[in-house]
Protein backbone atom coordinates (compact mmCIF):
# COMPACT_ATOMS: atom_id res chain seq x y z
CA UNK A 1 0.00 0.00 0.00
CA UNK A 2 2.77 2.80 1.20
CA UNK A 3 4.15 1.82 -2.30
CA UNK A 4 0.84 2.34 -4.46
CA UNK A 5 0.90 5.86 -2.03
CA UNK A 6 4.12 6.83 -3.43
CA UNK A 7 3.55 5.72 -6.66
CA UNK A 8 0.18 8.20 -6.74
CA UNK A 9 1.81 10.98 -5.12
CA UNK A 10 4.75 11.07 -7.81
CA UNK A 11 2.45 10.52 -10.33
CA UNK A 12 -0.26 13.73 -9.18
CA UNK A 13 3.32 15.86 -8.70
CA UNK A 14 4.27 14.81 -12.52
CA UNK A 15 1.15 15.73 -13.61
CA UNK A 16 0.92 19.44 -11.50
CA UNK A 17 4.57 20.30 -13.25
CA UNK A 18 3.33 19.30 -16.38
CA UNK A 19 0.20 21.28 -16.28
CA UNK A 20 2.41 24.44 -14.83
CA UNK A 21 4.84 23.73 -17.92
CA UNK A 22 2.13 24.36 -20.23
CA UNK A 23 0.50 27.23 -18.48
CA UNK A 24 0.96 30.09 -20.69
CA UNK A 25 1.91 33.52 -19.11
CA UNK A 26 -0.30 36.31 -18.56
CA UNK A 27 -1.37 38.73 -21.16
CA UNK A 28 1.14 41.38 -21.29
CA UNK A 29 -0.94 44.85 -19.96
CA UNK A 30 -1.39 48.71 -19.48
CA UNK A 31 -0.88 47.33 -16.13
CA UNK A 32 2.96 46.76 -16.96
CA UNK A 33 3.19 50.82 -17.59
CA UNK A 34 5.23 52.86 -15.56
CA UNK A 35 6.49 56.27 -15.66
CA UNK A 36 9.80 56.61 -14.54
CA UNK A 37 10.33 59.34 -11.95
CA UNK A 38 12.32 62.47 -11.91
CA UNK A 39 15.29 61.08 -9.40
CA UNK A 40 14.84 57.66 -10.42
CA UNK A 41 18.39 57.02 -12.40
CA UNK A 42 19.88 59.48 -9.77
CA UNK A 43 18.78 56.87 -7.14
CA UNK A 44 19.42 54.05 -9.26
CA UNK A 45 22.81 54.69 -10.30
CA UNK A 46 23.99 55.40 -6.94
CA UNK A 47 22.66 52.14 -5.21
CA UNK A 48 23.72 49.99 -8.32
CA UNK A 49 26.93 51.88 -10.31
CA UNK A 50 29.20 49.49 -8.12
CA UNK A 51 27.22 46.63 -8.23
CA UNK A 52 28.26 43.64 -10.68
CA UNK A 53 25.05 42.45 -11.27
CA UNK A 54 24.31 45.70 -12.69
CA UNK A 55 20.47 45.78 -14.34
CA UNK A 56 19.41 43.51 -11.65
CA UNK A 57 20.27 46.07 -9.61
CA UNK A 58 18.41 49.13 -11.33
CA UNK A 59 15.01 46.13 -11.77
CA UNK A 60 15.18 45.71 -8.22
CA UNK A 61 15.17 49.69 -7.47
CA UNK A 62 12.04 49.94 -9.23
CA UNK A 63 9.75 48.59 -6.70
CA UNK A 64 11.58 50.65 -4.38
CA UNK A 65 10.90 53.48 -6.00
CA UNK A 66 6.91 52.60 -6.64
CA UNK A 67 6.70 50.70 -9.81
CA UNK A 68 3.77 48.25 -9.70
CA UNK A 69 4.34 44.71 -9.81
CA UNK A 70 3.22 44.06 -13.81
CA UNK A 71 5.91 46.44 -14.35
CA UNK A 72 8.98 45.06 -12.53
CA UNK A 73 7.42 41.61 -13.99
CA UNK A 74 7.78 42.99 -17.58
CA UNK A 75 11.24 44.70 -17.08
CA UNK A 76 12.74 41.29 -16.12
CA UNK A 77 10.95 39.78 -18.92
CA UNK A 78 12.38 42.26 -21.55
CA UNK A 79 15.59 41.97 -19.76
CA UNK A 80 15.97 38.17 -20.42
CA UNK A 81 14.62 38.11 -23.88
CA UNK A 82 17.02 40.93 -24.85
CA UNK A 83 20.23 39.09 -23.66
CA UNK A 84 20.40 42.43 -21.33
CA UNK A 85 18.73 45.27 -21.77
CA UNK A 86 16.98 47.53 -19.08
CA UNK A 87 13.63 48.92 -20.72
CA UNK A 88 10.72 49.92 -18.94
CA UNK A 89 7.08 50.33 -20.44
CA UNK A 90 6.01 53.77 -20.76
CA UNK A 91 3.23 53.22 -23.14
CA UNK A 92 1.04 50.63 -24.54
CA UNK A 93 -2.05 49.88 -26.83
CA UNK A 94 -4.12 47.53 -27.38
CA UNK A 95 -5.37 46.09 -30.94
CA UNK A 96 -6.74 42.62 -30.51
CA UNK A 97 -3.73 39.83 -30.43
CA UNK A 98 -1.47 41.79 -30.40
CA UNK A 99 -0.44 45.27 -28.40
CA UNK A 100 2.00 48.14 -28.74
CA UNK A 101 4.71 48.49 -26.25
CA UNK A 102 6.39 52.05 -26.00
CA UNK A 103 9.70 51.24 -23.83
CA UNK A 104 11.94 53.42 -22.60
CA UNK A 105 16.03 52.42 -22.45
CA UNK A 106 17.35 54.81 -19.86
CA UNK A 107 21.08 53.15 -20.08
CA UNK A 108 21.37 53.11 -24.08
CA UNK A 109 23.47 56.22 -25.24
CA UNK A 110 21.48 56.82 -28.17
CA UNK A 111 17.66 55.94 -29.41
CA UNK A 112 16.36 55.66 -25.55
CA UNK A 113 12.62 54.58 -26.99
CA UNK A 114 11.61 52.13 -28.80
CA UNK A 115 8.71 50.06 -29.73
CA UNK A 116 7.44 46.16 -29.19
CA UNK A 117 4.52 44.11 -30.62
CA UNK A 118 3.63 41.84 -27.97
CA UNK A 119 1.25 39.32 -26.70
CA UNK A 120 1.55 37.73 -30.64
CA UNK A 121 3.56 34.98 -31.04
CA UNK A 122 6.33 35.15 -30.40
CA UNK A 123 5.11 36.93 -26.92
CA UNK A 124 7.31 39.75 -27.66
CA UNK A 125 8.73 41.13 -31.29
CA UNK A 126 10.83 44.14 -31.45
CA UNK A 127 9.93 45.83 -34.10
CA UNK A 128 13.51 47.42 -34.25
CA UNK A 129 15.64 44.40 -34.93
CA UNK A 130 16.82 44.44 -38.56
CA UNK A 131 16.69 40.64 -39.19
CA UNK A 132 13.20 40.80 -39.07
CA UNK A 133 12.83 43.37 -41.85
CA UNK A 134 12.43 42.70 -45.34
CA UNK A 135 15.57 44.11 -46.31
CA UNK A 136 16.21 41.97 -49.64
CA UNK A 137 13.14 43.41 -51.19
CA UNK A 138 14.41 46.96 -49.91
CA UNK A 139 17.99 46.62 -51.16
CA UNK A 140 16.65 45.52 -54.83
CA UNK A 141 14.12 47.92 -55.22
CA UNK A 142 14.88 50.83 -57.92
CA UNK A 143 14.19 53.19 -55.07
CA UNK A 144 16.52 52.35 -52.92
CA UNK A 145 19.36 52.15 -55.83
CA UNK A 146 18.90 55.30 -56.45
CA UNK A 147 19.08 56.37 -53.06
CA UNK A 148 22.62 54.38 -52.82
CA UNK A 149 23.68 56.50 -55.93
CA UNK A 150 23.53 59.44 -53.60
CA UNK A 151 24.24 58.61 -50.29
CA UNK A 152 26.86 55.23 -51.06
CA UNK A 153 26.73 53.72 -47.05
CA UNK A 154 22.65 53.81 -46.96
CA UNK A 155 21.08 51.46 -44.77
CA UNK A 156 18.23 51.19 -41.91
CA UNK A 157 18.33 52.49 -39.07
CA UNK A 158 16.29 51.92 -35.75
CA UNK A 159 13.64 54.85 -34.93
CA UNK A 160 13.72 56.40 -31.88
CA UNK A 161 10.25 56.01 -31.24
CA UNK A 162 9.10 59.13 -28.54
CA UNK A 163 5.86 57.45 -27.71
CA UNK A 164 3.80 60.16 -29.41
CA UNK A 165 2.70 58.90 -32.35
CA UNK A 166 1.27 54.85 -33.15
CA UNK A 167 2.29 53.34 -36.11
CA UNK A 168 -0.88 52.86 -38.68
CA UNK A 169 -2.78 49.18 -38.23
CA UNK A 170 -5.41 47.89 -40.54
CA UNK A 171 -6.73 44.36 -41.13
CA UNK A 172 -4.61 41.90 -42.94
CA UNK A 173 -5.90 38.96 -44.96
CA UNK A 174 -8.24 35.98 -43.27
CA UNK A 175 -8.91 37.77 -40.53
CA UNK A 176 -4.86 39.04 -39.56
CA UNK A 177 -3.55 42.26 -38.75
CA UNK A 178 -1.11 44.32 -40.10
CA UNK A 179 0.94 47.30 -38.49
CA UNK A 180 2.58 50.03 -40.66
CA UNK A 181 6.15 51.05 -39.38
CA UNK A 182 8.76 53.41 -40.77
CA UNK A 183 12.82 53.37 -40.15
CA UNK A 184 15.16 56.08 -40.86
CA UNK A 185 17.44 55.64 -43.60
CA UNK A 186 21.08 56.93 -42.32
CA UNK A 187 24.56 57.62 -43.98
CA UNK A 188 26.51 55.16 -42.44
CA UNK A 189 26.16 56.43 -38.79
CA UNK A 190 23.81 56.79 -36.45
CA UNK A 191 24.63 61.05 -36.94
CA UNK A 192 25.41 60.49 -40.59
CA UNK A 193 22.84 62.40 -42.99
CA UNK A 194 19.54 61.39 -43.33
CA UNK A 195 18.99 59.43 -46.42
CA UNK A 196 15.08 58.73 -46.11
CA UNK A 197 12.41 56.87 -44.36
CA UNK A 198 11.68 53.00 -45.34
CA UNK A 199 8.17 51.70 -44.45
CA UNK A 200 7.22 48.20 -43.92
CA UNK A 201 4.67 46.41 -42.75
CA UNK A 202 4.44 43.52 -39.79
CA UNK A 203 2.23 40.71 -40.66
CA UNK A 204 0.43 38.55 -38.04
CA UNK A 205 -2.32 36.15 -38.53
CA UNK A 206 -5.90 36.24 -36.95
CA UNK A 207 -4.27 34.40 -33.66
CA UNK A 208 -1.39 36.76 -33.49
CA UNK A 209 1.54 35.00 -35.08
CA UNK A 210 4.03 36.78 -36.88
CA UNK A 211 4.16 35.74 -40.16
CA UNK A 212 7.25 38.16 -41.52
CA UNK A 213 6.99 41.47 -42.75
CA UNK A 214 7.14 43.73 -46.00
CA UNK A 215 9.05 46.50 -47.78
CA UNK A 216 6.00 48.95 -48.93
CA UNK A 217 8.37 52.10 -50.32
CA UNK A 218 10.72 54.80 -49.43
CA UNK A 219 10.01 58.57 -48.40
CA UNK A 220 12.68 60.54 -49.95
CA UNK A 221 14.38 63.42 -47.28
CA UNK A 222 13.08 66.05 -46.51
CA UNK A 223 15.02 69.22 -48.79
CA UNK A 224 17.58 70.99 -46.93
Amino acid sequence: MRYIYLLLTLLSSAVSLAAQAITPPAKITAWAVWQLPAQFMTAAHAACDQSSAHVECMIGQMAKNGAPEDAVRFTRELYKQSHGEFGIMTGFHDEGPVAFAWITYPLRANTNYGLLLVNGRPRIVNVEDPKLLDLKTMKQSAQFQDTKAQFPHVDVWPGDRDGKIWPDSQPGPNGGIQFTVSYPLRNGCHACAAAGVAIFTWNFDAAGKLLGTSFQGMLDPPLQ
